[in-house]
């Protein structure tokens, strides 16, 4: 069976989709002098809004892991246009399975499925000069957000560093601060794009609908996401010196609450757990590489783990 064919109709299909990358990959880079790490979610994607589009049982996922890897490539076509000589993508949302591999350029990396070192940031180390977020979504505690939570909508109700609550880009961001890595550019929608600005000040940014409600959208068409991806992280990358890396005090002091409150009863057995309430718990990390690989015990362990 000839395959050139598929792979031509795929590039196609991809151009027709996002046509600003079809030019920007037929453009000279500038000289690659630098690395680039873009850690991608789906909440955030335009036109998603419910589990149909999330997850593998849903009658639009197959539709929308293909825009979500549409969004992916526009940040990794403009990074490449940037001249960036190395990229690092990590597919950081359920099961870290979702980006259609053979949509990249062969000189991408991807980072797929979990557990892992790292979790959303996995991959990611000071050599990187810039890190990007794209398809971000609300914190759980925020009123506002298209499928906004923190982590886990189904067992976390807060999550907090150093006694603030957090959001996902601010938990990744931290991390990164700790390798000197500053981020960039975040995509996601309006309350997601706002809580990161107020928390990590302000960036470039591509606003790709705006919330509803939990469940609801005025969204952007994935075409019209795609060019905004492109042209802010184009941007974003010709003036990184400007950021800084977003940096917590140390040791770090993570508090969860569970929806639950027996997640709380049986972590507090640990001695370096200590039970605040009924549904919560604090731990104190050394760095926030401690603290992400603790949450990644919370997230996964199992007595029923097999290999």
């Amino acid at each position: 069976m000839r395959t050139i064919p598929k792979l031509a109709s795929v590039a196609i299909g991809l151009f027709a989709v996002c046509p600003e990358l079809w030019s920007a990959s037929n453009q000279p880079a500038a000289a690659s002098s630098f690395k680039v790490y873009i850690s991608v979610d789906m909440e955030g994607v335009a036109g998603v809004v419910t589990a149909d589009q999330l997850l593998p049982t849903g009658f639009e996922y197959e539709r929308f892991r293909r825009f979500m890897t549409d969004e992916a490539v526009a940040a990794v076509r403009a990074a490449k246009q940037a001249g960036a000589g190395e990229i690092v993508v990590s597919d950081s949302h359920g099961n870290g399975e979702n980006l259609l591999v053979e949509l990249f350029p062969k000189d991408v990396k991807l980072v797929r499925s979990w557990p892992r070192h790292g979790a959303m940031m996995a991959g990611l180390d000071s050599t990187f000069a810039a890190a990007i977020f794209i398809g971000y979504h609300a914190s759980t505690t925020n009123t506002k957000g298209v499928r906004a939570h923190t982590m886990s909508s189904a067992h976390l109700t807060r999550l907090a560093l150093n006694g603030t609550a957090v959001t996902e880009a601010e938990l990744n961001a931290a991390y990164a601060g700790d390798l000197n890595v500053p981020i960039v550019f975040a995509s996601g929608d309006d309350a997601a794009i706002e809580e990161i600005t107020a928390r990590l000040g302000d960036m470039d940014t591509a606003v790709t609908k705006k919330t509803l409600g939990f469940h609801s959208a005025e969204t952007l068409m994935p075409a019209a996401a795609c060019d905004l991806i492109y042209n802010g992280v184009l941007a974003s990358l010709s003036h990184r010196d400007r950021r800084r890396p977003y940096k917590l005090s140390h040791p770090v002091t993570l508090d969860l609450s569970f929806k639950s409150y027996m997640p709380a009863e049986i972590l507090a057995y640990l001695r370096s757990v200590t039970r605040v309430d009924s549904h919560s718990i604090r731990f104190v990390g050394q760095d926030m590489r401690e603290v992400t690989d603790f949450l990644d015990v919370v997230d996964w362990y199992n007595p029923d783990l097999t290999p």
